[in-house]
């Protein structure tokens, strides 16, 4: 990609039908952009109605492109030459753009949203295929062209483009609020992460650690999945929970049948405290129905019971094959399956209660003082900064 680019055109895509909230979503898209962007120091941003454009000067742009391509609220972008909104110019950027020495089909859709520009685009596409022609050995195809040059004149500039990359779409993140993600090391918390920050939501995540019956390698493995994630939405905090005396205390006290019931209970008490101290509207986990026992609709009943706070599920009705092959797309799938388990896999009962009773869980949580237990875990949680291609820091102030 050796071309003289020297910007890159954003296309917004879904945010053209948010109505009134348009603008507040335009505006957040372009703090997400430039903070994905901060180590690019050179690059300028301009925020219009229907587009954002990006000034690369020295930036490498497929390096800038990479980056972009994990902002949720893009539909889609293109690599671009800015000239003036006058004909030649605009004839010898095109050339200017591609390869002229090889031999390749091509179709021009020129675009003038600037209704007082003296030619026609019909003219344009004309003009351009002509010099085109002229100046190389390409050949007209305006039904499968090996490049589509793509000309957009404006009021104040003109944009040549021959390419369009696919955004990560959704919306930007943020503008949904913030949910606190239970983020296990398996398969579908991390891909519930993704969902929740493409619908635009701010995420936090939350780790149960039962050291030591749960190894580092387990912790490890979670926070490498948590860095796998954080480029969709930048730093990403996790919340590791010390959850050891609470989880011996469920098998102490009641029917080893039960635990994995109490045991998600707890685990969304502790992060009703959590969601509660980190302004959080909603907790969400990677739960779909009926995969495990703890997963039948009885199950989540019981264990939605503990709380007020709305429960977010984005893999409820998937399937594993459609879970594995988004964890697949996204990069976490390898890391998910390395074969270290985490505290709900190494506490499974034999034969687990697939439609549990809420006054029977009630029964067994009053045989101890769960509440001082659930406290102690939120005080005591370990909180900690992981970063975009960064090395990660533990934050001790939050709590």
């Amino acid at each position: 990609m050796d071309y003289r680019y020297d910007h890159i055109l954003i296309r917004y895509g879904e945010l053209s039908l948010k109505g009134k909230n348009r603008n507040s979503f335009i505006k957040q898209l372009m703090v997400n952009v430039k903070k994905a962007l901060k180590s690019f120091v050179t690059l300028e941003f301009e925020r219009q109605h229907d587009r954002m454009y990006i000034y690369l000067h020295d930036e490498n742009a497929e390096q800038v492109s990479e980056v972009l391509k994990k902002v949720f609220g893009i539909s889609s972008f293109s690599l671009a030459i800015k000239t003036k909104p006058d004909m030649d110019e605009i004839i010898q950027a095109c050339l200017d753009s591609q390869d002229l020495d090889a031999c390749k089909t091509f179709k021009v859709a020129a675009r003038r949203s600037d209704k007082t520009f003296p030619i026609i685009s019909d003219q344009m596409n004309r003009l351009v295929a002509t010099a085109i022609l002229k100046n190389s050995n390409w050949k007209v195809d305006v039904h499968n062209p090996d490049v589509k040059v793509v000309v957009e004149v404006h009021k104040d500039a003109a944009y040549i483009m021959t390419d369009r990359i696919e955004g990560a779409g959704g919306y930007p993140v943020g503008v949904g609020g913030k949910a606190m993600v239970l983020l296990s090391g398996g398969i579908d918390s991390p891909v519930a992460s993704y969902l929740m920050m493409k619908r635009g939501t701010h995420i936090e995540c939350i780790h149960y650690a039962s050291p030591p019956y749960t190894s580092q390698n387990a912790q490890d493995k979670v926070m490498e999945l948590a860095q796998q994630i954080c480029g969709y939405q930048g730093d990403l905090l996790v919340h590791v929970v010390p959850f050891t005396n609470l989880q011996l205390a469920i098998y102490q006290h009641a029917d080893e049948s039960y635990a994995i019931t109490l045991m998600r209970r707890m685990m969304m008490r502790i992060a009703t405290g959590l969601a509660e101290k980190r302004h959080a509207q909603a907790i969400a986990t990677g739960e779909s129905i009926g995969q495990v026992a703890s997963q039948t609709l009885e199950s989540m009943q019981a264990i939605n019971e503990v709380t007020s706070t709305p429960i977010i599920r984005p893999v409820v009705c998937m399937d594993k094959v459609e879970i594995i092959d988004l964890a697949k797309k996204i990069g976490t799938y390898e890391t998910s399956i390395l074969p270290y388990e985490d505290c709900c896999t190494i506490f499974t009962p034999k034969n687990p209660v697939t439609k549990p009773k809420i006054d029977r869980c009630k029964k067994y949580e009053d045989r101890f003082d769960f509440e001082t237990m659930v406290n102690d875990c939120i005080e005591n949680v370990e909180s900690i900064w992981i970063h975009p291609k960064k090395e990660d820091k533990t934050e001790e102030e939050l709590f």
